[in-house]
């Protein structure tokens, strides 16, 4: 399609700032000695995600089966299920390893590992298993000093199931405020990970993976001595929450959703425009960063951002565009017709709403269609 061929909301991908932040990343964590085991629930392509693994001798993290049954279709079977398991997924789980899938689930619960422990009989299937440990009392896992770690792995090796190692979310990373306080986050994640490993292995479990990261704690890590993994996923796209936090610059973020502008509120001074939450997602990411962004930052068809212009509201299909300061837009700036750009504030979000992107490498040249996997 054409420029003016593609119909709007959108979501557009510049595959040059995409390069440079994969290769950014990548030579990071070469210069850290720690392979990369990219989360590909951000980018869900193939073509995206080959290009995350480059040279990478581990396999991928994924948030859902059909992710892993996407990626294995497409020839990718090291597979990392980086969400706790269900225990009703896990015949799911056991029939893609029979197909030839090398699936790895998480939990965090004797329960949980109870349940793989019967399903393995049942099923036949020796799960392969990472305990998910709790850096920051943020979301879910063991502290590293917890009983329940050694209990979970004797249950789950009495069953016949691997415990393969330990993974770690520290998602405080995202509440840091500076530099400084991003390397704390990044250490204590790192020694969360290493020390609860150790607990494992001086045990007598072989525990050979320690698997930590996210894009904001591998960006800013001074050391990651014992990891043997980072799960870094959103720094393929960046966004509006990674540059508040110092991770990036505006001009990294590689998505962006083409918008029209549909109407003017003249008693306000602000435009309407035809990419509602549904197009842009509700998330709110920026809220609490020292810039609020809204529901996501202008720019202009181009990608050249518009200073101070936010999308102030959000409903499903309508879109509100005005001033940061509340001050009333030159509506004659932006006749209805006019398309625009907007950066998202959390890249996953609002790229898991639409189906693939159009490639917007060269203005001049009709764009390119990249399609996206979807569900769960």
């Amino acid at each position: 399609m054409t420029k003016t061929d593609t119909i709007t909301p959108c979501l557009l991908l510049d595959t040059a700032r995409m390069t440079r932040n994969i290769e950014r990343m990548r030579t990071r964590l070469q210069t850290l000695g720690v392979a990369l085991r990219p989360h590909v629930k951000t980018c869900k392509n193939v073509d995206i995600a080959r290009q995350l693994t480059a040279g990478q001798p581990g396999g991928i993290t994924v948030s859902t089966l059909a992710e892993a049954d996407y990626f294995f279709e497409h020839g990718m079977t090291d597979i990392l299920y980086a969400v706790g398991i269900a225990p009703s997924k896990l015949p799911a789980v056991a029939e893609r390893m029979g197909r030839g899938m090398s699936m790895r689930i998480i939990l965090d619960h004797p329960q949980t590992a109870s349940a793989v422990a019967r399903a393995a009989g049942e099923l036949g299937a020796r799960f392969r298993v990472l305990v998910e440990i709790d850096a920051d009392g943020e979301r879910a896992g063991l502290r590293a000093d917890a009983p329940e770690l050694l209990e979970i792995a004797t249950i789950l090796e009495r069953a016949g199931c691997h415990v393969d190692g330990v993974m770690v979310h520290a998602g405080g990373s995202y509440h840091c405020n500076d530099a400084e306080g991003m390397r704390r986050m990044a250490e204590t994640e790192r020694a969360s990970a290493v020390e609860a490993a150790e607990r494992l292995r001086q045990a007598g479990h072989e525990a050979p993976i320690v698997s930590v990261g996210s894009t904001p704690t591998a960006t800013f890590a001074a050391d990651l001595t014992g990891a043997t993994e980072v799960r870094a996923g959103v720094h393929v796209f960046q966004d509006l929450v990674q540059a508040g936090l110092g991770v990036c610059e505006i001009d990294d973020i590689a998505i962006s959703v083409l918008t029209e502008v549909i109407g003017h509120r003249v008693e306000d001074g602000r435009l309407l425009v035809d990419a509602g939450w549904m197009a842009l997602s509700r998330d709110r990411g920026t809220a609490d960063q020292s810039v609020d962004q809204g529901y996501g930052l202008v720019c202009d068809e181009a990608g050249r951002v518009l200073d101070d212009i936010i999308v102030t509201g959000t409903n499903q299909e309508h879109g509100i565009v005005g001033k940061r300061n509340g001050s009333s837009l030159n509506l004659g700036d932006f006749p209805v017709g006019t398309r625009l750009r907007i950066l998202p504030n959390h890249a996953c979000a609002a790229a898991a709403q639409h189906d693939g992107y159009w490639i917007v490498d060269n203005p001049d040249q009709a764009r390119r269609w990249l399609p996206r996997c979807r569900g769960w």
